[in-house]
This record gives C-alpha cells, sequence and structure tokens, in this order.
C-alpha cells in the first residue's frame, strides 16, 4: 500500500476512474443507510415482523456499522485499502442477496448486520485511499468534494430510490439494487485503484484494543438504538450501558500501555481531526436526522405513498449534491474553518425555514425553499468535515483517522436520532385520527428545531479549528505503511 500521495500529473486518467469507484462505493453505503425506510411498512408486513422487532431491520445495520468503523479504519491500514475495499463490497453484495431473498424475520436481521460490518469496512477504506491517492490541498479537496457529493446525496437518495423500488418491484428490490453496484465496484477496483504495496517490515495488530473497542462501540450503539423502545430504566439496557462504559475504559488502557496500539491516543493531540470528529457527531445528530423526519412527514402527516415520498427528496438531494461542490471551492479559496462556519449557519437558517412546512395543512412547496437552503448547508458542511479530519494526518494513520471520525459520525446518528425522536414522540399520547396528525406534526417542529439548534453548536465547534492548515507528522515519526502485519497481546497492569 502506498504511503505517500500520487503527485500531480501522476496517472491523472487513472486517478479519475479511481476517483469515481470510489465516489460509487461510498454512494453504496450512503444509500443503505436510508433505503428500507420507505420499504419499512411492507417488510413488516411481508415477513411478520411485530412493531417491535421491525425496527431492527434498521438498527441492525447501524450497531453493526457502528461498532466496526474503528477496526476496519485501522485494517485498512495494516492490510491494504484496496483489500479492504474489495472485500468489503463483496460482503455487501453476499448480505444484500440473502436480505431480498429472507425468509424469516431473523434472516433479513443478520444480513442487515452482515451489510453493516461491510459498510464498517468500506467507509474507511474509501476515506483514507482519497486521502492517500491525492495530496492535500485542491487536488484532494476536490476528490473530497466528489466522494462527499456522493456520499450526502445518497442519503437523500435512498429514500427516493427506496420508494420507486418498493412501490415498482417490492421489498426485496432495496436489497437486491446493492448485488449489482457492489459487484461493479469490486471489479473495478480491481482494475483503476493501485495495488497495495508488498510489506517487507513487521508490525503489530492491536488485538485487545480490536477486541475491546468493538464490543464496547457495538454495545453502546444498541444502548442508544435500543433505548427509546426498551425503556432507559430496563435492566438490558443498564447491563448494557455499564458493559459498554467498561469496554470503552479498559480500550483506553490498552491503549495508552500498547507498543502499537489500534487507535494512537496522539492522534487526539491533532485539533483538525479532534474538531473534525466532533462536527461528524453533530452533524449526522441533526443534519442525518432530518430525512427520518421528512419520511414520516411525507407519509404519516401528508399521506404520500411510497413513490410520492421518494421523489419528495429529489430537490434535497440535489442541493446537497451542490453544496458539496460549493464546499470544495470555499475550502480551497478560503479556510476549513471558514467553510464550515458557513455550512453550519447556512444550515441553521434552512431548517428553521423548513418548520414552516411541518404543519397538517401545508403543501410540498411550503417546505421546498427551506429543503434547498438547508441542503446546501449540509453539503457544504459534508465536504468541510472531511477535510478537516483528514488534515495533519500521516498517511499510514489515514485509515484509523477516517475510522475514528465515521465512528463520531454513526454514534452521533445514533445519540441524534434517540433524542430527537424521543421529543417528537413525547406528546403523541393515546391520540388518533386527525389529532395524532396534528400531535405528531407539532412533535416534530420540536424535534427539527432542536438540530437546527445543535448546527449552532456545532459552529461553535468550527471556531475551534486552527486558522492555519495542520501539516502532517514526519514520516519517521510514524509506523512505517509496507510492514507486514502480527498479532500482539500488549500486557495490561
Amino acid at each position: 500500500m502506498s504511503s505517500s500521495p500520487v503527485q500531480p500529473g501522476a496517472g491523472h486518467r487513472r486517478l479519475g476512474w479511481s476517483l469515481a469507484v470510489l465516489a460509487l462505493a461510498q454512494m453504496i453505503i450512503s444509500l443503505d443507510l436510508n433505503i428500507v425506510f420507505v420499504a419499512l411498512p411492507e417488510i413488516g408486513s411481508g415477513l411478520g415482523f411485530s412493531e417491535q422487532t421491525l425496527q431492527w431491520v434498521v438498527s441492525a445495520y447501524t450497531v453493526f456499522c457502528g461498532g466496526f468503523l474503528l477496526l476496519g479504519g485501522r485494517a485498512a491500514d495494516l492490510f491494504g485499502r484496496r483489500r479492504m475495499l474489495v472485500v468489503a463490497v463483496l460482503l455487501y453484495a453476499g448480505s444484500s442477496l440473502v436480505g431480498g431473498l429472507a425468509w424469516d424475520p431473523l434472516v433479513i436481521i443478520a444480513a442487515r448486520a452482515a451489510q453493516g460490518v461491510g459498510g464498517a469496512l468500506l467507509f474507511p477504506a474509501t476515506l483514507s485511499l482519497i486521502n492517500t491517492l491525492f495530496e492535500e490541498g485542491p487536488r484532494r479537496n476536490r476528490a473530497l468534494a466528489v466522494w462527499g457529493g456522493a456520499g450526502a446525496s445518497g442519503l437523500t437518495l435512498g429514500s427516493l430510490l427506496g420508494g420507486v423500488l418498493t412501490d415498482a418491484f417490492g421489498w426485496s428490490a432495496v436489497f437486491f439494487v446493492n448485488v449489482p453496484l457492489a459487484g461493479v465496484v469490486a471489479l473495478a477496483a480491481l482494475a483503476v485503484i493501485p495495488r497495495d504495496e508488498p510489506r517487507r517490515e513487521r508490525r503489530g495488530f492491536d488485538l485487545p484494543g480490536a477486541v475491546t473497542v468493538t464490543a464496547g462501540v457495538t454495545l453502546l450503539v444498541s444502548v442508544l438504538v435500543r433505548g427509546p423502545e426498551s425503556g432507559w430504566g430496563s435492566t438490558s439496557i443498564v447491563v448494557s450501558a455499564v458493559l459498554a462504559v467498561a469496554l470503552l475504559a479498559l480500550f483506553a488502557l490498552v491503549e495508552a500501555r500498547s507498543a502499537d496500539p489500534l487507535m494512537p491516543l496522539r492522534l487526539f493531540r491533532n485539533r483538525s481531526l479532534a474538531a473534525g470528529m466532533t462536527i461528524t457527531f453533530l452533524y449526522m445528530g441533526t443534519f442525518g436526522a432530518l430525512p427520518y423526519f421528512l419520511t414520516v412527514l411525507f407519509q404519516n402527516v401528508h399521506g404520500y405513498d411510497a413513490m410520492t415520498s421518494g421523489l419528495a427528496f429529489l430537490v434535497p438531494s440535489l442541493s446537497i449534491a451542490a453544496g458539496t461542490q460549493l464546499g470544495e471551492r470555499m475550502a480551497t479559496r478560503m479556510r476549513t474553518r471558514t467553510t464550515l462556519l458557513v455550512g453550519l449557519l447556512v444550515g441553521v437558517v434552512g431548517t428553521v425555514v423548513m418548520l414552516l412546512g411541518f404543519a397538517p395543512g401545508a403543501g410540498y412547496l411550503v417546505i421546498v425553499p427551506g429543503l434547498v437552503v438547508s441542503g446546501v448547508g449540509q453539503g457544504i458542511t459534508w465536504t468541510g468535515m472531511w477535510i478537516a479530519a483528514a488534515c495533519g494526518v500521516a498517511p499510514g494513520e489515514q485509515g484509523v483517522a477516517s475510522g475514528m471520525a465515521s465512528t463520531t459520525q454513526n454514534v452521533g446518528n445514533a445519540v441524534g436520532l434517540a433524542v430527537l425522536v424521543a421529543v417528537a414522540n413525547s406528546g403523541l399520547g393515546e391520540a388518533t385520527g386527525e389529532q395524532l396528525r396534528s400531535a405528531t406534526a407539532d412533535g416534530m417542529r420540536v424535534a427539527v428545531f432542536l438540530a437546527a439548534a445543535g448546527m449552532v453548536v456545532g459552529a461553535l465547534v468550527a471556531l475551534a479549528l486552527p486558522r492555519r492548515p495542520t501539516s502532517p507528522p514526519p514520516a519517521a515519526k510514524t509506523p512505517g505503511d509496507d510492514e507486514p502485519i502480527v498479532v500482539n497481546t500488549p500486557s495490561v497492569v
């Protein structure tokens, strides 16, 4: 695996094809986050889910993706980024095929869990490839804008495609669509992405760190996802929360004493990475929660069918894509700090304006201005936060840095949805009919307003970014990138 970026002019056309493959891979990840939302009612009725278990079609993906992201990031650094990308998309293809053929609730939940593991391996592999194939600066910014545009738009396009496919072919189609897409990515990656270079020196793999952090984060995300349904004081939730905290504390101890840690704690001294991680957390807890509430608004309040709900997401999808490209230009001409401030504040304005459309009698055109402005802010922020998270990170640690940032992104989504959905549903009580529609709209307005407040917090965090770009540490201070893997077990006392 190459440990240094490709220089300007070197294999420009091949780099362009590599970027196209990485963008498509990122699109697959983002599509899977939302594509099943619109199909959930059909999945529930088709496979006989109860109201209590249907949420696991979504939650299984979230829990396992969140739990394995950090491990996936380190695996990309140690085992090869292209290699991990191919393994991940093949896992996606296989699990999607099983999901589409599922005949039982447990089968489709297991398939979604496997998709989550695939996403945890795939996301940091694609992001670290971007950050190592393109040198820091305008070229990387442009590449991240293309990659980010695919990812940010995919979050919304998932709802669009989910509605169209479910209406036309049934719920199985939202799984089957991944099979050919993943197959194309795997073949194209082998053809156009540079080979992982052979490793010549020994390098340790922090097995205790991998086990403790994967188990700890998986339990943490599970608690956040199950808490609203099971009750925060239930025995299973409390026990899981205590175990998650204990495992994450043990992980920190392991990393502090390991000679070759899974996640070097010194990376937290990189202000740009630390701020970028915090902003990704807030981004997914605010912007990332909006598609859920829009889906509920369109279907439960306005009564749209699956296809109409999907088409309603076309406007924000195009706005997000435009915002990612604007974010690249801003980050190149100004500073990442300024780019994030603008993106988050534009998002605040758009999200507040969007509230006008959260009334039972409001038509779609009422919400369009807010969708456009909020989408542009979302796209600017998406591009800027990944630029921030990559600044000043050595090439050999881009994978683990990507895993760190994407872990906070996933946990942020779980936290944001748990909090905002609880707020939105707090006033429903025993309401039915028109009263329920009105109460649902009122609750969502409060939740979306809180999401806008979270964006303001993100803007304050952006002020902590360094005014000048952070340079990566010298290569000599970072373990070699071209080293074979050995499993070691550092002592913890």
